[in-house]
C-alpha cells in the first residue's frame, strides 16, 4: 500500500467514524438502536450502492471475533458486582440451558416452517439463541429498569456467547454429523477452561496493577485492557472459550479496587464503540442487498418462532428454579436483543463453506434488522407497563474527574418525580450515610449549593456524591424516604427493591 492510498483509507475511515458518531446522536433522539444505523451506513457504501466490493467471510470472522471480544471486555469493565451478584446463577442458566432450549426450537421450527436442511436449521437456531452483548448494554444503561432484571439481563448477554459460538462451530463441520457426545464435551472443555483462564488472569493482574508505579497515569487502563485481551487469547490458544476469559477477566478487574477506575472505564467504553461502528458497518458491506428481498418472509417466520416461542419457552424453563416474578421473566422473554454477534456467527459457516451459509446470512441479517427495529423502542414502554421501571432510582452519570477517583467516590443524579414523598425534605431529614452529600440541585433550569435546611421539591434533579461502598445504603435511603418520607426507618420502610 502506497503512502497515498494510506492516506485515502485514513480519511475514509475517519469520515465513517464521524458520520458513525453523528448517526448514534440522531438515533438516540429518535429512539432507534443505533446498530441499525451503521449496518444501514454498511449497505450503502457496499456493491450495490456505493460500491465498495467486500465478500472476504474469513476477514470479517477474524475482525468480527477480535470486536465482539473489546464490546465484552467493555461489558465486564463497567458492569458492578453489586448489581449482577444474585442474578449470576440464574443468568449462567439462561447462558447455557437457555441458548440450548431456544437453538431446538428455533431450529424445529425453521426446519418445518421454511423448510431449511438440518444443518442450516440447526445453525440457524445457534446463531440467534444468544442475546447480543453490545445491544443489551447500550440499551439497558440507559433504560431505568429494576437492578435485578437488568443485572440478569446484562449477565447474561456477557456468558451467553460463549455457548453459542462453540455450537455453531460444532455444526458448522462438513460433512455435517451431530455427535452429542462429542458437543457435550467441547461444551464442558471450553467453559470450563475458559472460565479458569480468565480468573487466573485477572486475579494475577488485580494483585500486580496496585503494585506498579507506572510513570503515567494513562498506562493503567490500557495495562488493564490488555491483561483481559491476555485472557481472551490464552483461552483461544488453548481451544477454550476466549470471550467467557475475557467477560469475567474483565469483570473481575472492574471490582477489585484498581486505581483510575473511571479513567479505565472511559477508555473502554470508547474502544467498545469504535468496535461497535466498525463491526457493524463491516458487516453491512458484508451482505448483498439485492438479496435480501428473496430472504425476508423466512426471515420474519423464523424470527417469530423466536420471538414467541423459543426464547420465552428457555426464559420460562431456566428461570422456573429461581422463582422470578412472571412480569420480569416477560420483559426479560422481550429484551432478548439480537444484534452483531449472530451476524457473525453465520461467518463461522460461510468459512467452513456450509451448504446455502450465503443463505443462511441474509437470513440472518434480516432477522436481527427487523427485530431490532420492533424490539428495542418498544422497551422503555413495557418496563412501564410491567412496573419495572421505577421512577424514583438515581442513575449513574460517566465520571472522568481523577480527584473523585482517587476518593473512590462515584457521582450519581436523581430526579425527584411527582408525587414523591422527597418533596418539602429538607437535606437534614435525608440523613444521607456519611460522607454521601447532595452537592448541587437544579431547580427549574437553575443550579444552586443546598444547605442543610434546603428543602427538595418534585421536579429536582439532584446531584449526589457518594463512595462506591455506600453507593447502595446510600440509594435504598432515597428510594426508602421518597415511598415513606422522612419516618421511613421508623416505618419499615428500608428502601429494597421490589
Amino acid at each position: 500500500m502506497s503512502l497515498q492510498h494510506l492516506y485515502l483509507a485514513l480519511l475514509a475511515g475517519g469520515l465513517v467514524v464521524l458520520v458513525s458518531v453523528v448517526a448514534t446522536r440522531v438515533a438516540d433522539r429518535i429512539g432507534l438502536p443505533s446498530l441499525l444505523l451503521f449496518l444501514g451506513l454498511g449497505v450503502l457504501l457496499g456493491e450495490d450502492a456505493i460500491g465498495i466490493q467486500f465478500d472476504d467471510a474469513r476477514l470479517a470472522q477474524s475482525l468480527g471475533t477480535a470486536a465482539l471480544a473489546v464490546i465484552l471486555i467493555e461489558g465486564g469493565l463497567t458492569t458492578r458486582w453489586a448489581d449482577i451478584r444474585r442474578s449470576v446463577a440464574p443468568a449462567s442458566v439462561l447462558a447455557s440451558l437457555g441458548v440450548a432450549i431456544s437453538m431446538a426450537v428455533t431450529a424445529v421450527g425453521a426446519h418445518l416452517l421454511v423448510d431449511l436442511s438440518w444443518q442450516l436449521s440447526l445453525l440457524v437456531g445457534a446463531t440467534v439463541s444468544s442475546t447480543d452483548a453490545a445491544a443489551v448494554f447500550s440499551v439497558l444503561r440507559v433504560l431505568p429498569i429494576v437492578k435485578r432484571t437488568a443485572g440478569l439481563l446484562e449477565a447474561e448477554s456477557g456468558l451467553n456467547d460463549a455457548p453459542s459460538v462453540i455450537l455453531v462451530l460444532v455444526l458448522s463441520e462438513t460433512p455435517f454429523h451431530l455427535d452429542a457426545a462429542s458437543l457435550i464435551w467441547h461444551l464442558g472443555y471450553e467453559l470450563a477452561a475458559g472460565a479458569i483462564i480468565g480468573l487466573v488472569v485477572a486475579r494475577l493482574g488485580a494483585l500486580a496493577l496496585p503494585r506498579l508505579a507506572l510513570p503515567a497515569s494513562g498506562l493503567y487502563p490500557l495495562a488493564t485492557f490488555a491483561l483481559c485481551v491476555v485472557a481472551f487469547a490464552a483461552a483461544g490458544a488453548a481451544q477454550a472459550s476466549g470471550f467467557l476469559a475475557a467477560y469475567l477477566a474483565a469483570l473481575v478487574l472492574a471490582n477489585s479496587g484498581l486505581p483510575h477506575r473511571a479513567a479505565t472505564r472511559s477508555f473502554a467504553e470508547g474502544l467498545a464503540q469504535l468496535a461497535q461502528i466498525g463491526l457493524f458497518v463491516l458487516l453491512g458491506l458484508l451482505v448483498t442487498p439485492s438479496q435480501l428481498p428473496g430472504q425476508i418472509v423466512p426471515a420474519v417466520v423464523i424470527g417469530l418462532v423466536l420471538l414467541l416461542v423459543a426464547r420465552p419457552l428457555s426464559v420460562l424453563i431456566s428461570l422456573l428454579p429461581f422463582r422470578v416474578p412472571i412480569r420480569e421473566q416477560a420483559f426479560i422473554s422481550w429484551a432478548g436483543l439480537r444484534g452483531a454477534v449472530p451476524i457473525v456467527l453465520t461467518t463461522f459457516a460461510m468459512v467452513s463453506d456450509v451448504p446455502d451459509s450465503d443463505r443462511l446470512l441474509n437470513i440472518v441479517f434480516l432477522l436481527v434488522a427487523i427485530y431490532t427495529l420492533i424490539q428495542g423502542p418498544s422497551l422503555a414502554p413495557l418496563a412501564r407497563t410491567l412496573n419495572l421501571s421505577p421512577k424514583e432510582a438515581a442513575r449513574e452519570i460517566v465520571v472522568e474527574s481523577a480527584p473523585l477517583d482517587v476518593l473512590d467516590a462515584e457521582l450519581l443524579a436523581m430526579t425527584i418525580p411527582q408525587g414523591s414523598k422527597l418533596n418539602s425534605v429538607s437535606i437534614l431529614e435525608l440523613r444521607l450515610p456519611k460522607p454521601s452529600i447532595i452537592t448541587m440541585i437544579i431547580r427549574d433550569g437553575q443550579t444552586f449549593v443546598p444547605a442543610s435546611d434546603t428543602q427538595i421539591r418534585a421536579g429536582d434533579e439532584l446531584l449526589i456524591v457518594t463512595t462506591r461502598t455506600l453507593r447502595d445504603t446510600t440509594e435504598r435511603r432515597l428510594r426508602a424516604v421518597h415511598r415513606a418520607g422522612p419516618l421511613a426507618h421508623w416505618l419499615g420502610e428500608t428502601g429494597r427493591h421490589r
